[in-house]
């Protein structure tokens, strides 16, 4: 089913190109005729790449043609038959610009200039359909999520707001998964962090994110960790200048509450900005498990209910210096540092058999785990602008580190209430990474230029685990010596890339080639030897953009990427995480190399946009955690390569304003994944056919209130063990501005149907495993939001084509 839907989805977009193209033919001029210009960010006095240009006539306002920017902000229109016109500018989150009386002659171009936008910071009523931020923007190489405009998750953090994003699958332990990948780089403001994904996604408020970005098919300038690809998290600025802040307090029922302050001073030199959040989320659940392992002719039962407890508490504090020394160049620096603590709590009842003896054991368990540290990061930049324009060298460094202590107890009581067995698990170990790079870019003639950089990375980490069981006859944890492990961990990446960019007409290109040498050391305690790597691995990428008419885009990419083993996944020796679950690593552990294509297809549909991506992923040497049985009742968890996969699918979304009052965005993810392989001599095959789809509706209640509705459905996905059941779930909000919008109010509502569940099964040859949860459900969360010391823009005309004039006739 899925290649029809890719074959009808590219046949549609040929036979609306072919459309669109024939009648560009009929009112094709002869050459020489067209209009040219640039589009700028007022206040930063930046180029904006993907601005849309269309020109319409003055007479009708038939639209006749147009295009969009490049990375320069520059655009061109050509073969335009003489008359008058009208051009409309527009760049989502910004204010649109009507440039009125343009003449098209056969015997003078039309040169526009530098045309000015200015953000959106406010819904203006004269312009809240022009002037408002939208939802999401889709551009060539990424999708960018206006945070702002997520309110039914403004009380909850990063993984909550990529929920209504259409490549991304959050489930309800807050596992993030990108275009059915779990493995992705997430970026803090484009640089790498110290924290696991899930934890840096889970520990930023969203009421502190300005946008996300998702990219799934980067250049050789970014860094090719990660199958999926990028999340960016840009972390809120005020662009303006002058002194401003703002403030968020969030707060709900069982202990959910949170804090955030962004103060900034910003001049024509200097901007500074500083800012401090604290969150704490705690959530109750119910849950249930099946397990059953064979071994030697018999089979072992053992079931468990009961409850459950799972959140976590951040502390977070952010400062940044940015200094202009010259027109030219820009120093910055900056850091950040964190603390946190993640908890899991389990109250449940076992019962416990075995066949062909089936007398049951029944008793109680008490599980907590716990993982806390802090954190901190520090980085320097400098950017030098040369005379010509694009002509750049830009230069930062990055240091984190982090501290990490980690513990899990499991506990067992009798009837009575007396312990009867348990133990526990220690986990402790600092962290380190260090990041230098340097990125240059040199212009030629036209569009062509050449970007090249360099940059070397260095990641080491200690890990020390140990065990300790409870002895009956002692009353006390006892010290299990033969379980004490250490693991040092050190990583250096050096890394070249050059890309080579042009333009023919209407189509773009960019070429390019990053090399990466890899020397890695782990050592493990008792280890008779070191095991080391060195080697060289090549990233090709390859993206072209085709421009159509009336600001139509098609594009089209390569690139190749990778995946290292973390030092943990190497450890050879045996982990207790609880006393039904042992962990082990593969020293043997290979990188998965993954070749990813996409086939991409944009249409603007007056202040609506239509989008498509087919896609198609080969992730070779896949790693992947599998499971066997490590005694009766007991599991064993270890990474492994387990084959190849394939992931083939096509993304669609809807941006539609219904009317003035009603936005909706519907977005879905279609796609087939395939893996082959073996594990433990067993060999395998797995297929099935996935779906995600998402419907966010949008309403404005009057000048200062909005409504949100937003509903998601995950279908059923398979792993080469595992299968995770679908789910739906639906979030409504409700927001208020107060005192000329300096306040919001917003509330809402999580989970308002209680769908939300999270099942999943795993078979191997000598074993069978089945978990059911279901979490907290209709959360409430009221979120106040102050702005102070505001920057409003002042009211543009916007309404028709007279409302804006030239550049330079006005105030832009």
């Amino acid at each position: 089913m899925l290649k029809y839907v890719a074959i009808l989805t590219v046949m549609t977009s040929l036979l609306m190109s072919g459309k669109l193209f024939s009648q560009e033919r009929k009112h094709r001029s002869p050459p020489g005729l067209k209009i040219s210009g640039n589009v700028y960010d007022r206040n930063r006095q930046e180029p904006l790449e993907y601005a849309n240009i269309v020109v319409y006539k003055q007479s009708d306002s038939t639209q006749v043609t147009g295009t969009v920017s490049n990375i320069d902000g520059d655009f061109r229109i050509e073969r335009i038959r003489p008359g008058l016109y009208y051009v409309k500018v527009r760049y989502i989150g910004y204010i649109a610009r009507y440039i009125s009386d343009v003449r098209v002659t056969p015997r003078q171009p039309v040169d526009l200039g530098r045309i000015q936008l200015e953000e959106a910071y406010i819904d203006m009523e004269a312009v809240a359909v022009e002037g408002e931020k939208a939802a999401m923007t889709y551009l060539i190489d990424k999708k960018v999520i206006n945070v702002g405009q997520q309110q039914t998750v403004i009380s909850g953090n990063a993984a909550d707001v990529l929920e209504n994003v259409p490549s991304v699958s959050v489930d309800i332990e807050g596992n993030v998964s990108l275009r059915g990948s779990t493995n992705f780089t997430v970026l803090l403001d484009g640089r790498p962090t110290i924290l696991e994904p899930s934890e840096l996604l889970q520990q930023i408020p969203a009421s502190t994110i300005e946008s996300i970005e998702i990219i799934t098919n980067p250049s050789a300038k970014h860094d090719p960790e990660g199958t999926a690809g990028i999340i960016n998290i840009i972390l809120a600025k005020n662009k303006r200048s002058g002194r401003s802040g703002v403030i968020n307090l969030n707060g709900g029922f069982n202990g959910k509450y949170g804090t955030d302050v962004l103060l900034q001073y910003r001049t024509r030199k200097y901007q500074a900005t500083v800012g401090v959040d604290y969150n704490r989320r705690y959530f109750t659940g119910t849950t249930r498990t099946e397990n059953e392992t064979y071994r030697a002719g018999q089979t072992s039962f053992i079931n468990s209910s009961g409850n459950t407890l799972r959140g976590r508490k951040s502390l977070g504090l952010r400062g940044e210096l940015a200094w202009s020394l010259s027109p030219n160049d820009v120093l910055s620096v900056g850091g950040r540092y964190g603390d946190r603590t993640a908890e899991r709590d389990s109250d449940l009842n076992y019962d416990q058999w075995a066949e062909p003896d089936l007398q049951h054991a029944l008793y109680a368990s008490d599980s907590d785990h716990e993982r806390s540290g802090n954190s901190y990061s520090a980085n320097l930049s400098l950017q030098h602008k040369f005379a010509r324009k694009g002509h750049e060298l830009y230069i930062d460094t990055y240091f984190s580190s982090r501290n990490s202590d980690e513990f899990s107890l499991n506990a067992r009581y009798d009837e009575d209430g007396n312990i009867t067995s348990g133990r526990r698990s220690l986990e402790t170990g600092p962290s380190s990474r260090f990041r230098a790079k340097l990125d240059y870019t040199l212009p030629f003639h036209g569009e062509t230029k050449l970007e090249a950089g360099y940059q070397a990375e260095v990641r080491s980490s200690t890990d020390d685990t140990g065990l300790l069981e409870y002895d009956m006859s002692l009353g006390e944890y006892v010290r299990m010596d033969q379980f004490n492990n250490s693991t040092e961990y050190e990583r250096t990446v050096h890394s070249l890339y050059a890309i080579y960019a042009g333009e023919l007409k209407k189509l773009n290109y960019q070429a390019g080639l990053r090399g990466e040498y890899t020397n890695r050391t782990v050592a493990f305690s008792g280890a008779p030897s070191e095991f080391k790597i060195d080697r060289w691995d090549y990233f090709p990428t390859v993206h072209v953009s085709y421009n159509l008419p009336a600001a139509q885009q098609l594009m089209a990419s390569y690139t190749r990427r990778i995946r290292r083993p973390r030092g943990w996944f190497l450890e050879p020796f045996e982990t207790w995480t609880d006393a039904f679950n042992v962990r082990t690593g593969n020293p043997a552990l290979k990188p998965s190399y993954i070749d990813s294509y996409e086939l991409g297809y944009q249409r603007p549909l007056g202040s609506s946009l239509f989008s498509t991506e087919l896609y198609h992923r080969v992730n070779h040497n896949k790693m992947e955690r599998v499971r066997s049985v490590y005694a009766d009742n007991v599991t064993l968890h270890t990474t492994a390569n387990v084959g190849t996969d394939y992931s083939t699918g096509v993304e669609l979304m809807l941006n539609l304003d219904v009317n003035k009052v009603w936005n909706v965005n519907l977005m879905g993810n279609i796609y087939d994944y395939r893996v082959e392989g073996s594990f433990n001599g067993i060999s395998f095959d797995r297929s099935d056919f996935s779906w995600t789809s998402r419907l966010n509706n949008a309403f404005k209640l009057g000048g200062s209130t909005s409504m949100q509705f937003n509903g998601h459905y995950r279908s059923p996905q398979v792993s080469s063990q595992g299968r995770w059941e679908g789910f739906f779930s639906a979030d409504v909000s409700l927001r208020h501005q107060f005192f000329a919008k300096g306040l919001t109010a917003t509330l809402q509502v999580r989970d308002v149907f209680s769908t939300s569940k999270y099942e999943q099964t795993f078979r191997g040859a000598d074993f069978y495993s089945y978990q059911y949860a279901e979490r907290e459900s209709q959360i409430v969360m009221l979120n106040l939001r102050y702005n102070f010391n505001r920057h409003e823009p002042e009211r543009r005309r916007a309404e028709r084509p007279n409302g804006g004039d030239r550049e330079g006739e006005d105030e832009f």
